[in-house]
């Protein structure tokens, strides 16, 4: 398989994963406080991503890159899961995407500076489109969800430590291999959340079995296979594009609450997931480039006369 289909079927995991962890969450928080989800699912995680990581026996990062691959290990796997498994119970699976999925205009952004990808028109326009969707389903609402105050300022927070979160590890995949760099990162993460082991310990004891599936399917699904695939993709692509990607995810996630939860979306809401993809597909087109037009040959200089 080419190398640009590859990361196309990395991000499609990606997205489909990371939408589907939104509800599983929503419906965890009834058993699970926002810590003990989180370090539950960071140790699956980790355990997970430690076998695929022993199988290729790459190099551990040092040095700078070291540092980055920690930064964003505790910000993105430790302070977003924690602060989005919090936001999610005052708001509704779909709601709450739909507040994540401000990062990818905060990375676009930044990345645009910093790592001087520029604005491309199609990036520009297509997160134009899919972020116009994100304001349509947020108009429409997810159907029978709830929105508080403090939930709203939980998932911008979300956000901004998600946004974070993707600037550092692209920074890191210049020198670390996607799975190294993703064992490495859900590991500090992990560590971060130490603190949150004793409590659960104790709601893991008391929890029923469908919780327990569902910690660690986000341990294996969302969190290593999906942070591995990303990583993959963002490495071999920029920062801005990979983010205008994860605009369709709260699309999707209205849908498989819809399906799941029984939140049943209106109209707008259909129409917004619609215009997601939409953004999504044209953010991934590359520019075109204008072929130069090749100069005149000169007409030959006519002979003198005899």
């Amino acid at each position: 398989m080419p190398s640009k289909y590859r990361a196309l079927a990395a991000v499609v995991t990606t997205v489909l994963l990371w939408a589907s962890a939104f509800v599983v969450i929503r419906v965890l928080g009834e058993e699970l406080s926002p810590g003990s989800l989180a370090f539950a699912r960071l140790v699956v995680g980790t355990v997970a991503l430690a076998l695929v990581a022993l199988r290729h026996r790459r190099p551990l990062p040092r040095g700078r890159a070291l540092a980055f691959v920690l930064g964003y290990g505790v910000l993105w796997f430790a302070g977003y899961t924690v602060v989005l498994n919090w936001a999610e119970r005052h708001l509704d699976a779909g709601t709450a995407a739909l507040l994540v999925n401000v990062a990818p205009i905060l990375v676009a952004v930044v990345a645009g500076v910093l790592f001087r990808e520029g604005f491309p028109r199609p990036v520009m326009i297509g997160m134009l489109v899919a972020f116009t969707g994100v304001l349509v389903i947020a108009v429409g609402g997810g159907g029978g969800g709830v929105v508080d105050t403090l939930g709203i300022g939980l998932g911008l927070v979300s956000a901004v430590l998600y946004a974070a979160g993707v600037l550092m590890q692209k920074v890191a995949l210049r020198s670390v291999d996607a799975v190294t760099a993703t064992w490495v990162g859900c590991a500090a993460g992990l560590v971060a959340t130490l603190p949150f082991a004793p409590q659960a310990v104790v709601e893991l004891s008391h929890a029923s079995a469908g919780s327990i599936a569902g910690v660690v399917f986000l341990g294996i699904g969302p969190t290593a296979i999906a942070f591995t695939t990303w990583a993959y993709a963002l490495a071999r692509t920029d920062a801005g594009r990979m983010a205008a990607t994860t605009l369709c995810v709260p699309g999707i996630a209205v849908l498989v609450s819809w399906v799941t939860l029984g939140e049943m979306p209106t109209a707008l809401g259909l129409l917004g997931g619609a215009l997601c993809l939409t953004g999504v597909a044209i953010s991934r087109r590359k520019p075109r480039v204008v072929e130069p037009v090749p100069a005149q040959v000169a007409d030959e200089p006519c002979e003198s006369a005899a």
